[in-house]
């Protein structure tokens, strides 16, 4: 059976799904991916909401007969593929593929690290302390020591970092606990399986320790398939440079205290050398200041505060380095931290140094850590050259953003695949012109005068004022959304939702349960949302979404383009915003039931000449910059309804 007649109106998918309707777009791509997995070739494809691009790739791949990995943007999608769709896939295809499913380290439960916590008795709090009690429970029960599935302690508690695995503390082939590894026995399941999914930062974790010379994390494979690929460029960068947080120091002084514990050490000269890391590494924090910030290492490379406070960490690593030598053969554990100790030393020497050439010196800080980095300018040749490893391999690009219009340029040329990859593009099957309007509104201040947010809060209560469903209000800076939470209050009757009051998942739960319910949001709501239905029926965008200009990597990029002759907004800037603004015009429309109203606030759109181009990059939809065309779109709709 080929892909037609899979994917056709009397196809197992028209039988197993209802209201199941084949789609071109849907044929086409199942096509074009199914001739890259035969022939080897490198294919970058955009397919549009709606196109049902994972069954699209899913059908060939295990119609292939080949070993492939499918690397996700998230860990949700990951499951979600892993859970929902392949299975489906599968029954309907009838092929018995073996498949399995293979996350990072740090979701799998380490046996080791519950044994030392619970030994080491060092409980930050009573919550922190019953929470170890749960998961010691359910350590019991579980077949696969994935955290997902310990529902009594939160994903996002900070009590797992203790009882699960780092590149850093595993102890490896020297782990007493070998045998009843979680991880291995994913390893070995993947290593086993004839399709394995996997997420970006995954991958490229196992692409870094194949260039140290460590064994594989992933198994080898015939074809490689990304999807939410337009990640990969900022995912890659991450892990072809170097990096070293607080917190990973921290994590360095608590091991060794806790090890020492765990070896019934006596002589407390340790725990006190490991407890002067930890106020030498809180010290080195303060002295970054106390906002969150993300700047070029060179605004503090000459602070004398920062200078002092990176010396008493280097000391303070010396000490604890001497402390450990003597004692690492008490224990695997010891002897792990005396190896991290020699690490983070050299780590601390480089991203405290004069930068390397064609890489970006950068640090970023947080509430209570920070993180030193050093980014290559480019990964375009590095990852053609891990590439270059899989000589036979065929390597599949896919998203609903990749292109800026028809042009694929921005995308293959970040990866380094320009002269060899193959690019299609489909449209969304959704008929836009019917179900969405794209509001700009007029008479809206220029972006950077004091009274935009005012501005764009006053549109968005008029627009909710026509809309009974629920409203996406997304902003380009947390400091907007703050201010813009602010100007809301006791203005609506609808409920309101801000991003940080809760974790995501929650809002989003919140958002669907309530219906008509206005949630503000950024970065992360911009992308890999799908709410459906009335309960999104208005998305409004507060600005077009260029990166701070004060960003350091962008900053590093721009002034290398410019020493090269290019044109930096033109090659760089404008192709990442209007991505990024595709995305989150993405959250509008998620079914062919669907509709709603797109509202970009931006002047910009109208009064610059790359407006154009923003626009000729979503869908094709009726235009309106008259409120009461909103309103008359809504009544239509809810007309219809009735």
């Amino acid at each position: 059976m080929d892909v037609e007649e899979i994917l056709g109106d009397s196809g197992p998918f028209a039988r197993l799904i209802e209201g199941f309707v084949p789609r071109d777009a849907q044929l086409q791509m199942a096509r074009a991916v199914g001739d890259a997995l035969s022939d080897a070739k490198v294919l970058v494809a955009e397919a549009g909401t709606g196109t049902g691009k994972t069954f699209a790739y899913l059908v060939p791949a295990l119609l292939s007969g080949q070993k492939v990995i499918v690397s996700t943007g998230t860990k949700n999608l990951q499951d979600q593929l892993f859970q929902k769709d392949l299975p489906l896939v599968k029954k309907a295809l009838g092929v018995p593929v073996e498949v399995a499913l293979l996350k990072g380290r740090a979701n799998y439960l380490c046996p080791h690290r519950l044994e030392l916590a619970m030994s080491g008795g060092r409980f930050q709090s009573r919550s922190e302390s019953h929470e170890i009690q749960e998961i010691r429970q359910w350590s019991g029960r579980t077949k696969s020591g994935d955290i997902a599935e310990c529902h009594q302690v939160s994903e996002s508690s900070m009590v797992w970092s203790k009882v699960t695995s780092t590149a850093d503390n595993c102890l490896g082939g020297d782990c007493g606990f070998l045998s009843d590894c979680y991880l291995n026995h994913a390893r070995r399941n993947a290593q086993e399986a004839e399709l394995v999914v996997v997420n970006h930062h995954l991958f490229f974790a196992d692409l870094s320790l194949r260039d140290e010379g460590v064994g594989e994390l992933l198994p080898a494979a015939d074809s490689f398939i990304f999807d939410e690929a337009h990640q990969l460029p900022d995912v890659a960068a991450n892990f072809f440079g170097v990096t070293m947080s607080g917190n990973q120091l921290l994590e360095l002084a608590r091991d060794t205290i806790a090890e020492d514990i765990n070896e019934a050490g006596e002589d407390r000269r340790l725990r006190i050398t490991a407890e002067q890391l930890e106020k030498a590494v809180k010290d080195l924090r303060l002295s970054l200041g106390d906002s969150l910030r993300r700047a070029p290492w060179s605004e503090v490379a000459e602070d004398k505060a920062v200078l002092k406070a990176i010396e008493q960490v280097a000391e303070a690593l010396d000490t604890l380095q001497d402390a450990l030598e003597p004692q690492a053969d008490r224990g695997k554990g010891l002897a792990s931290c005396l190896s991290r100790c020699g690490e983070f030393r050299g780590r601390l020497e480089i991203l405290t140094s004069k930068p390397l050439e064609d890489h970006i010196h950068w640090f970023e800080t947080h509430t209570r850590s920070f993180t030193l980095n050093l980014t290559p300018l480019q990964i375009g040749e590095r990852f053609t050259e891990q590439m270059s490893n899989f000589p036979h391999s065929s390597w599949i690009f896919t998203s609903a953003t990749l292109a800026v219009g028809k042009h694929f340029e921005h995308f293959t040329r970040e990866l380094g695949i320009e002269t060899i990859a193959e690019t299609e593009q489909w449209q969304s099957p959704f008929d836009f012109s019917q179900q969405a309007l794209l509001y700009v509104p007029e008479d809206m201040p220029e972006p950077n005068e004091p009274a935009y947010v005012e501005t764009v809060v006053d549109r968005a209560v008029e627009v909710m004022s026509h809309n009974r469903g629920g409203t996406f209000l997304l902003f380009t800076s947390h400091r907007a959304l703050r201010r813009a939470a602010e100007l809301l209050e006791g203005r609506i009757d609808n409920p309101i939702l801000v991003q940080g009051d809760e974790p995501r998942s929650i809002l989003l739960e919140q958002f669907r349960k309530h219906g008509n319910a206005l949630l503000l949001g950024t970065g992360s709501f911009w992308e890999g949302v799908d709410v459906r239905g009335e309960a999104l029926s208005c998305v409004i965008i507060d600005k077009l979404p260029f990166a701070s200009p004060g960003d350091p990597i962008l900053q590093a990029r721009i002034d290398a383009m410019r020493k090269e002759g290019k044109n930096p907004f033109m090659e760089y800037q404008l192709p990442q915003a209007v991505i990024t603004l595709k995305q989150g015009v993405g959250r509008l429309i998620r079914d062919v039931t669907d509709f709603g109203v797109l509202v970009l606030c931006d002047p910009r759109l109208g009064s610059k000449s790359y407006g154009k181009i923003f626009i000729d990059s979503l869908p094709l939809m009726s235009k309106t910059r008259k409120q009461e065309v909103v309103k008359r779109f809504f009544d239509h709709h809810y007309e219809q309804m009735r």
